[in-house]
């Protein structure tokens, strides 16, 4: 099993979920995110007072996979949530060692139905 760990921008985060949603996944974690990366924050005017922003929202999405699903849940992620632009965002996998549901006791691959 592993856990992969999407950090993208916010307003991809229905088109990422559908894709996922559309090759089987049925569970995720979102949660919302602050960070930087290349793009350093960025800076705005606001009434004529130039405020900069160092920290940027992003979006985090976390499911646990089997290993058979890596490669597609990493395939559908890059194609949905790529603009092309700085600021796309990372996948990060990492193994995971046990799951085990907490309702039936089940471990290992069963518990990501």
């Amino acid at each position: 099993m592993k856990q992969i760990q999407a950090i993208i921008r916010p307003e991809k985060l229905d088109v990422v979920k559908d894709a996922l949603v559309n090759i089987g996944i049925n569970g995720m974690t979102v949660t919302s995110v602050q960070g930087f990366g290349k793009q350093m924050g960025y800076t705005e005017v606001y009434r004529g007072v130039k405020i900069e922003a160092k920290l940027l929202t992003k979006t985090m999405i976390t499911a646990v996979v089997t290993d058979a699903a890596m490669d597609g849940v990493i395939n559908a992620i890059k194609t949905a949530a790529q603009t092309g632009e700085i600021g796309d965002g990372k996948i990060i996998v990492t193994p995971v060692e046990a799951s085990i549901r907490i309702r039936t006791g089940e471990t290992g691959d069963a518990t990501l139905d």
